[in-house]
């Protein structure tokens, strides 16, 4: 029997749980500096970080804020983070798990809601952030922070495509656009987004997931076979190194 879309992601992540807390791309970026800009200037009590994972969001609040809630869908990955929050004296961060589609949140508990590099795992984005914006104070904020999809279909489907081989459990990197039109029907005023560009060392993006030899392979083909247009947008190296865009956006309940 095949697993669900949850599970597939739990079992996808956990065994990497480490992997995560350690992974470079993802304990540091100019996303992670504009979220530590944005919390030091408000006064957060409680912060929520969806799909944590390696859990680099919370440990960037933690030292700004009354508390913040690391929540994610893996078992795994918590243990990993709460061990990791208590080398570093964040006594502060606390763990939680399910799935961001049913919050075990009563509404109006946080003041800040953040979700970085999870949402293109979630089986269902507009129900995550209809239930952000329930479990959100009025006035409360959202920053969202992931990687994107080009607008141009064919940039697009080459980046959903070597997504999903590296990673079965990848269900979508959405668009700016798509983004902007899914928080707004789920309650939220954007604003402008901050776009950023990545880049992945092919062999640690790989190693991490540790992908099946049969999926790398797949990937190097294709990266070799594509359309010039497709190796200048990702600038995709003779290694399989390449440049993906992301962004971040701040978004408020309304």
């Amino acid at each position: 029997m095949k697993s669900t879309l949850h599970n597939l992601v739990a079992n996808q992540f956990g065994p990497r749980a480490d992997a995560y807390i350690q992974s470079a791309v993802h304990a540091a970026g100019a996303d992670l500096d504009a979220l530590r800009a944005f919390v030091q200037t408000q006064r957060f009590e409680r912060v929520l970080d969806l799909g944590c994972g390696g859990g680099h969001a919370s440990f960037t609040v933690a030292g700004h804020v009354g508390q913040v809630t690391a929540y994610d869908l893996s078992p795994d990955m918590l243990r990993a983070v709460a061990k990791e929050a208590q080398a570093r004296g964040l006594s502060n961060l606390v763990t939680e798990q399910g799935t961001v589609e049913a919050l075990p949140f009563a509404d109006g508990s946080f003041d800040l809601v953040v979700t970085r590099y999870s949402a293109h795992h979630w089986h269902d984005v507009p129900q995550g952030l209809r239930e952000a914006r329930r479990v959100l104070k009025p006035g409360g904020r959202a920053m969202v922070m992931d990687a994107v999809a080009p607008a141009n279909p064919l940039l697009d489907t080459f980046l959903q495509t070597i997504e999903m081989l590296r990673d079965p459990s990848h269900v979508r990197d959405y668009s700016v656009a798509e983004w902007e039109q899914m928080l707004r029907a789920a309650g939220f005023a954007t604003d402008a987004p901050t776009l950023y560009r990545v880049r992945l060392d092919f062999a640690t993006w790989i190693a991490r997931m540790r992908t099946r030899a049969l999926f790398a392979d797949a990937i190097r083909a294709l990266q070799q076979t594509m359309a010039e247009e497709v190796t200048a947008h990702f600038e995709i190296a003779g290694d399989g190194s390449f440049t993906l865009d992301s962004m971040s956006m701040i978004a408020a309940a309304v």
